[in-house]
């Protein structure tokens, strides 16, 4: 079915005699072949959103329909991948076209040709469902790329065979109620239509970050969502990169979604040379990277975000925990404005559709603890989390107040904390988590017994600090009580020495929940064997200038391998109290 370019308004495009056309299909544009889809019918015209430049289009120009929707192409071949907001891939395309992608670019989103060691787990006369393992592919050192029977095909393997296979030949024949099915390793997926699932579960353990600041104030459920809003320069990068680095997740799934390049570049420049600290191979082992950046059309953001949680959704069905970051949904819900601007739909607040919570909510439910269809029970997750970037760091404008109605984890993030070079900067007044409750039996049984009391004791230490800090600017420090000022004292310690953390040192960058639990519980035994040894008459100044003070902030640079060495901390932390006066009685 061909049509006819009527109107070009940027990557807007009205094109009639387009009846037989359905909604998100894919259209090709102009003798370029333009790639772009279908966002509204209105009788036989068509709006269709291009994902390329439309300049130089024109009236009268054909415009014909692929009949299908936008899909991604799901097979070996993704770990590793660097491609666009449509799933094409940018390493290939630079290869084939040169450093500039030109308009109309056509290659395979996966490569069809290369071979793969396919290695069958099923055999002939297993009787199959969707989601059952036919076999794998070790595509990676880390990743074991498990081959799966397709939606919608189920009945007896007749033939199966290991060797090596591109991604469009025949690995197995299943003979189904409706005939036999040829089944290779690529199958395509709609990008807007979640992949189906047995069941969804609540979430009951946490994603073990490294994280001081999340893991034990703000911690996120596996198969949670989370945002993380801030100002510009605030570190919402930083942190997502921190969590794509160190997160006890499976898979990787970046998006950078129309961020700046070179901010994209990092990531690019870097992760090939990170480390993955359980298996020492590059971190890209286990990636997958989208990079759709501020220069490219504004219309691919919006694809972005879906062809990166289809992807994630792939992984979860073989079993598999995959993180998700999208950075940032600020600029994905700036191209749902303008394209809502342009098709003239009655705007919302500040301009943005009325439906900017709607599409937000389908996006972060898509993510969760699932049972999958296979016919044994197999576990994955999408831990979903994504950075806001509202102007000026104002949280009450529309993307951020849509974001927190839907997330359960709130890392708000300080302009004025990163001044500071505090880093992450995530702001403990403001940020919380609604899994802490849901997960604090995880943590008593696997981190410690006493974490939750711990974690109560910095959060409270801190809240007190806030309040304190209004008396202090009104009428001075001097006339708080010492009890008071050791209070802010130790406030002092759990912020710099505890939640600081500095994400280029080889140790601190990242610290073990067992870790974590002995650095607070020396802070929190300094406080109160403090606050003993103050009501026993021990010299303020003396308690506070004690040289313990200075091994405990430097505890966090003791190695994991070392940890033993707090143990020690804690003994001397004891020996120098009590060697104050007054001290010895209460200790």
């Amino acid at each position: 079915m061909q049509g006819k370019i009527v109107k070009v308004s940027g990557p807007l495009i009205v094109a009639e005699h387009m009846a037989d056309a359905k909604m998100y299909d894919v259209v090709r544009v102009s003798e370029k072949r333009l790639i772009g889809e279908v966002i509204e019918l209105r009788g036989d015209r068509a709006s269709i959103q291009v994902y390329e430049e439309t300049g130089g289009l024109g009236p009268g120009e054909a415009v014909e329909s692929t009949g299908a929707p936008l899909s991604v192409e799901l097979a070996p071949g993704l770990i590793e991948g660097i491609f666009d907001g449509i799933q094409r891939p940018l390493t290939r395309i630079a290869d084939v076209y040169g450093d500039r992608i030109a308009r109309g670019v056509s290659v395979s989103n996966l490569d069809h040709e290369k071979l793969w060691e396919f290695v069958p787990t099923a055999k002939a006369g297993d009787e199959v469902q969707p989601g059952d393992f036919l076999g794998y592919v070790q595509e990676t050192p880390i990743v074991r790329h498990h081959i799966m029977v397709p939606y919608g095909v189920a009945g007896t393997v007749t033939s199966i065979k290991g060797g090596l296979y591109n991604i469009t030949q025949t690995i197995a024949v299943i003979a189904a109620k409706d005939g036999e099915k040829e089944v290779c390793m690529l199958t395509r997926w709609p990008v807007r239509r979640g992949r189906p699932y047995r069941e969804k579960v609540s979430p009951d353990m946490p994603m073990i970050t490294g994280q001081r600041v999340i893991d034990t104030l703000f911690p996120i459920a596996r198969g949670g969502v989370a945002a993380v809003p801030g100002p510009f320069g605030s570190g919402k990068t930083v942190v997502q990169h921190q969590l794509a680095k160190w997160a006890d997740a499976d898979i990787i799934v970046y998006i950078g979604c129309g961020e700046r390049g070179n901010e994209m570049t990092d990531v690019l420049n870097e992760f090939p040379g990170l480390k993955d600290p359980k298996t020492g191979e590059p971190l890209m082992k286990r990636t997958v990277l989208i990079a759709n950046t501020s220069d490219m059309p504004v219309a691919a953001r919006e694809a972005s975000i879906y062809t990166g949680i289809t992807i994630a959704e792939y992984f979860r069905d073989m079993g598999l925990n995959v993180a998700i970051m999208a950075d940032s949904t600020s600029r994905w819900a700036e191209a749902l404005r303008e394209m809502s601007g342009r098709l003239e739909e009655m705007p919302g607040e500040e301009g943005y559709p009325a439906y900017l919570s709607s599409r937000l909510a389908e996006f972060y439910e898509r993510a969760g603890v699932v049972k999958t269809l296979a016919s044994q029970e197999r576990v994955g997750s999408i831990t979903a989390i994504g950075a806001v970037s509202p102007a000026g760091g104002d949280l009450s404008e529309p993307v951020a107040q849509a974001t927190l109605r839907i997330v359960k984890v709130f890392w708000g993030l300080s302009a004025n904390l990163a001044y500071k070079r505090h880093f992450p900067a995530i702001d403990w007044l403001i940020s919380y988590s609604l899994y802490a409750d849901r997960l604090s039996a995880w943590y008593a049984k696997n981190a410690s017994s006493d974490f939750n009391e711990l974690r109560a004791f910095a959060i409270q230490v801190l809240q007190e600090e806030a309040e304190l800090e209004e008396i202090v600017r009104l009428v001075g420090a001097d006339a708080l009580s010492y009890k008071d000022r050791l209070t802010l004292e130790t406030a002092k310690s759990v912020r710099e020495d505890f939640l600081h953390q500095n994400a280029f040192h080889e140790t601190d960058t990242f610290t073990s929940i067992a870790k974590q639990c002995r650095m607070l519980r020396l802070i929190r035994d300094f406080h109160r064997l403090g606050l003993n040894a103050l009501a026993a008459g021990a010299d303020y100044a003396r308690l506070i200038n004690l040289p313990v003070r200075e091994t405990i902030g430097r505890s966090k640079y003791i190695a994991e391998e070392n940890i033993a060495q707090f143990d020690e901390i804690a003994e001397e932390i004891k020996r120098e109290i009590r060697a104050l006066d007054g001290g010895e009685d209460r200790v």
